[in-house]
C-alpha cells in the first residue's frame, strides 16, 4: 500500500473509533440537533474516504476494521535473543519413538513471555500463512462489483437523507437501507477467487443483516416486546443465564438509541 492510502486507512480507523463518543458527547453538549449534525459529518467523511479507496486506489472490498489489529503472537520472534546460543548444536524438538509426537526439548524452551503451546513447525506454518494472507492483493472489481461496493459505501448517506425527507418513524428509510444492503451483497456474491479476508468481510455483512431486527421502526413495533420477553424467560427459567440476560435487557434500549451502534 502506498503512503497516501495508508493515511486514508488510518483516518478511517480513527473515525470509526471515535464516532460513538462524538455522537454521545455532542448530544450531551448541543442536544439533538448537534447529535444529528455530527452524525452526518462523520458519515460523509467516511463515505468520501471509502470512495477514494475504492475508485482511486482500487482497494477492492472495504474491510472492517480498515486496519488489521496487531497480532502480537506474530510479532514475537521464533527464536528469542539469548535462546539461540543455548540451543545451538542441539535439537529443538524430540520425536517420540512409539507415538511419533513432536515435543519441544527442554534446551529450546523459550521465556515465559514468548512461550506458546504449539510445536515450532506449527508456529512457523501459522506465521507464514498469516503473512501470506496479509500480503494478498485485493481482488480486482469489475463494473458490477464496483457498483455493489459503492452502494454499500453510500448506503449510510442515503439512509440519512431519507430520514430527513420522511422522518424517523417512517418505514421508507428502513426499507431503502435494507434494499441497498441486500442488493450490494447479491451483486458481490458472483465474485469468485476472493481471498480469506474478503470472504470473512462478506460473511460479516451477511450476519449484520440481523441488525434490521433491532433497527427502528421494526424494533419499536415488532422486535422489542418479543426480544425482551425471550430474555426475561431465559433469565427466570434457565439457571445461570440471568447473569447475562438481565444486564442485556437493561442495556439493549440504550444501545438501540445510539445511531453508530445501531446503524453505523
Amino acid at each position: 500500500q502506498s503512503l497516501p492510502q495508508q493515511k486514508l486507512l488510518t483516518w478511517l480507523s480513527v473515525l470509526e473509533c471515535v464516532e460513538v463518543f462524538a455522537e454521545m458527547g455532542t448530544a450531551r453538549v448541543w442536544g439533538e440537533m448537534g447529535r444529528w449534525t455530527i452524525i452526518v459529518l462523520i458519515q460523509l467523511a467516511k463515505a468520501i474516504l471509502r470512495l477514494l479507496l475504492l475508485l482511486w486506489y482500487k482497494a477492492g472490498i472495504q474491510m472492517s476494521p480498515p486496519i488489521m489489529p496487531l497480532n502480537r503472537e506474530q510479532q514475537q520472534p521464533l527464536h528469542p535473543q539469548g535462546m539461540e546460543d543455548n540451543s545451538s548444536g542441539k535439537d529443538q524438538t524430540y520425536v517420540g519413538r512409539r507415538s511419533s509426537r513432536v515435543v519441544r526439548s527442554l534446551q529450546s524452551t523459550p521465556s515465559l513471555q514468548s512461550r506458546h503451546w504449539g510445536s515450532p513447525q506449527q508456529r512457523e506454518e501459522s506465521q507464514s500463512r498469516r503473512a501470506e494472507e496479509m500480503n494478498q492483493p485485493p481482488t480486482p472489481l469489475g463494473l458490477q462489483e464496483t457498483i455493489a461496493e459503492s452502494l454499500y459505501v453510500t448506503r449510510p448517506l442515503l439512509h440519512l437523507l431519507s430520514l430527513g425527507v420522511w422522518g424517523q418513524r417512517s418505514w421508507k428509510p428502513w426499507l431503502l437501507s435494507a434494499v441497498l444492503d441486500i442488493s450490494s451483497l447479491s451483486l458481490l456474491s458472483d465474485l469468485k477467487d476472493l481471498n480469506r479476508r474478503e470472504r470473512a468481510e462478506l460473511r460479516r455483512r451477511t450476519i449484520l443483516l440481523l441488525y434490521y431486527l433491532l433497527r427502528s421502526p421494526f424494533y419499536d413495533r415488532y422486535s422489542e416486546g418479543r426480544i425482551l420477553l425471550l430474555l426475561r424467560l431465559l433469565a427466570d427459567y434457565v439457571p445461570g443465564v440471568g447473569f447475562v440476560t438481565r444486564p442485556l435487557m437493561d442495556y439493549l434500549p440504550a444501545w438501540q438509541k445510539i445511531y453508530f451502534y445501531n446503524w453505523g
